[in-house]
């Protein structure tokens, strides 16, 4: 498969509605719970121009058929959904990226940044050279949270996991400069962000942590950015209308403009 032209990657803070693929469609987890689904629609190239055409600098795609499997499953999706967002947005890709080959297989498709959990916590060798081979600012950490512990398997009840804080400063050490914080508690339930793990994370000053989880008003996303989180992924508020993703985009940009 040959490498796709990279987009810029855009700077500053960063909205990033989200795609989350099951069996081609368009889903959201409340919880991570695969038995706890919603299907929102089932064609993701289409969503994915609605994004772009709102405005949207970034696209965080999510393969949770290959999250589950522990291989990507929805490759050939996530290169439609890539062309379909256009030139100007990057697109970031998570689930089932458990090595190398999977992670040059997602950029190879055109994303512009992998994100990588499960293989993360357990093997942060990887990490580095994923960093070596691509670059810091093409992979992403991907640290889902329960009990102040990051955990892999996010969806599994009991799950054994490391304290967060020690997962985010090793895998920095390793060189990872972008985190995923989702807080597993509020995911997909519309709830708002944990606010006091994603401060606690920020202040590690470790790198740059993007707000997963419970986003969904102009007011979360505006209190995470407060943090300095660097961005906030957001889903479900979209999807069922209670954040109009235009505005959202319009709103961070005039609110950068006074910073």
């Amino acid at each position: 498969m040959l490498q796709r032209m990279q987009p810029e990657l855009p700077e500053g803070f960063q909205l990033l509605p989200a795609i989350d693929l099951r069996g081609g469609q368009v889903v959201r987890l409340a919880e991570g719970d695969f038995a706890r689904e919603t299907i929102y629609d089932a064609d993701p190239a289409a969503v994915a121009r609605a994004f772009a055409s709102a405005g949207a600098r970034w696209i965080h795609v999510v393969d949770l058929d290959g999250a589950r499997d522990g291989a990507t499953r929805q490759i050939d999706a996530v290169a439609r959904i890539v062309a379909a967002a256009g030139d100007r947005v990057a697109c970031e890709v998570a689930g089932g990226l458990r090595d190398e080959a999977a992670v040059e297989a997602a950029l190879a498709a055109g994303a512009a940044r992998a994100v990588v959990g499960t293989a993360a916590l357990h093997d942060s060798e990887l990490v580095e050279r994923l960093i070596l081979r691509f670059g810091a600012e093409r992979i992403a950490i991907a640290l889902d949270v329960r009990n102040g512990l990051a955990v892999g398997q996010g969806w599994v009840p009991g799950a054994s996991g490391v304290a967060v804080e020690q997962a985010l400063a090793g895998l920095s050490d390793r060189g990872a400069q972008t985190f995923i914080v989702t807080a597993i508690e509020r995911d997909g339930l519309m709830n708002g962000p944990n606010l006091e793990l994603l401060g606690r994370m920020v202040a590690l000053g470790r790198g740059d942590i993007i707000a997963s989880a419970g986003v969904s008003s102009l007011a979360d996303i505006s209190a995470v950015r407060a943090l300095g989180c660097g961005g906030a992924i957001v889903g479900r508020a979209i999807y069922e209308g209670r954040l109009d993703l235009a505005k959202a985009v319009r709103s961070v940009a005039d609110e950068g403009r006074t910073h």
